[in-house]
């Protein structure tokens, strides 16, 4: 009889350390801040540190790589095709929703090709949830421009504040050396067209181009100022080991690479161009917010993008700790700005 009891009382033992440790798993992303033996090796440094000095950092302003899907081929891509996963639609939604009540005011979806996806239908149908049922301020959209058509403008052109396409050259030449060409479409007169559309159903256009070794003696001041963007944001080539860097990336971006005395010449050449937003590498590393097709915050401080848990499983606070987010930086960079076109003071 002794030995039963004990027997028994071993087995409700360790089903009650079962829990226990089960329970121990599902609080580790809240207490890994806290540097507990055994946890210590599995957050970068700089992350603990970063939550250690301040408080969680407010999702303001939110880049959502919902595919990694493309139908260029950019030499310096740093968020390449590794997986062709996509969240479905409620899920998305559902995420979206948490990042509003978290704080969120500006969403940017991005890719990949974001129109690649249900030929725009899902990026539309999220941009319509956004400005319609979470009523952000900003909802705005990166795109190479390629696949967008006009009917996509007469259905959800109302809800977008900003349309971003991507150009790194008014040169042809040096767009398909750098791989931003598809077939015999020409991507500057795409370019032009897009702008006639976004000023046709008052929607802000912006132009971000990544200033590389193809591109970085080019004067752009007439195109620019012909186009009249709201922004034209001006990047450094930056390298990212696994995407375009290394032995397991998809790309091998180094022969595009400038440093940054070139690039501050670039920048020199276009100072007068009053819409221009320059980002060096150091201010993009750690100032964007990006989440993944899985919903899960990247980050870059170690010159790799390294995965939270998606939002979705952890919630927005637990996952937000270990993005290597630097809201400082966000803010110095002018990172916060005049972002909601019912805000904007544009001859459409």
């Amino acid at each position: 009889m002794q030995l039963a009891l004990l027997a028994r009382l071993l087995s409700v033992g360790r089903a009650v350390l079962a829990a226990l440790r089960g329970r121990l798993g599902a609080l580790c992303w809240s207490l890994a801040p806290l540097a507990l033996p055994g946890w210590r090796n599995s957050v970068p440094r700089p992350q603990l540190e970063q939550d250690r000095d301040g408080a969680v950092p407010t999702p303001t302003s939110v880049n959502y790589h919902f595919t990694r899907q493309c139908n260029y081929k950019c030499g310096f891509c740093f968020h390449t095709a590794k997986t062709s996963f996509v969240l479905p639609l409620e899920e998305a939604k559902r995420g979206l929703a948490m990042l509003k009540e978290a704080g969120m005011e500006k969403i940017n979806f991005s890719g990949g090709e974001p129109f690649l996806q249900d030929r725009g239908e899902f990026v539309g149908k999220l941009v319509q949830f956004c400005k319609q049922e979470l009523e952000l301020p900003s909802v705005s959209i990166v795109s190479n421009g390629s696949l967008i058509r006009k009917q996509w403008f007469e259905k959800y052109g109302e809800y977008l504040d900003i349309l971003a396409i991507s150009c790194d050259s008014f040169d042809e030449d040096v767009n398909v050396l750098i791989g931003r060409r598809q077939g015999k479409k020409n991507h500057v007169e795409n370019l032009h067209k897009l702008r006639q559309w976004c000023r046709e159903y008052a929607v802000a256009f912006k132009i971000n181009s990544v200033i590389n070794s193809f591109n970085v003696e080019e004067d752009m001041n007439e195109q620019i100022k012909a186009l009249n963007p709201v922004r034209w944001k001006v990047f450094q080539c930056l390298l990212i080991e696994g995407e375009n860097s290394g032995e397991d990336a998809l790309r091998e971006a180094e022969k595009f690479v400038i440093n940054d005395e070139d690039f501050d010449r670039f920048l020199d050449r276009h100072k007068d161009v009053s819409c221009l937003v320059p980002e060096s590498n150091q201010k993009m590393r750690d100032s964007y917010l990006i989440l993944d097709e899985y919903m899960r915050f990247l980050n870059c401080r170690n010159g790799r993008k390294e995965p939270s848990k998606s939002i979705l499983d952890v919630g927005v606070e637990a996952a937000i700790k270990f993005s290597g987010f630097d809201e400082k930086m966000f803010l110095r960079r002018g990172g916060k700005y005049v972002w909601s076109k019912a805000d904007m003071k544009l001859d459409w």
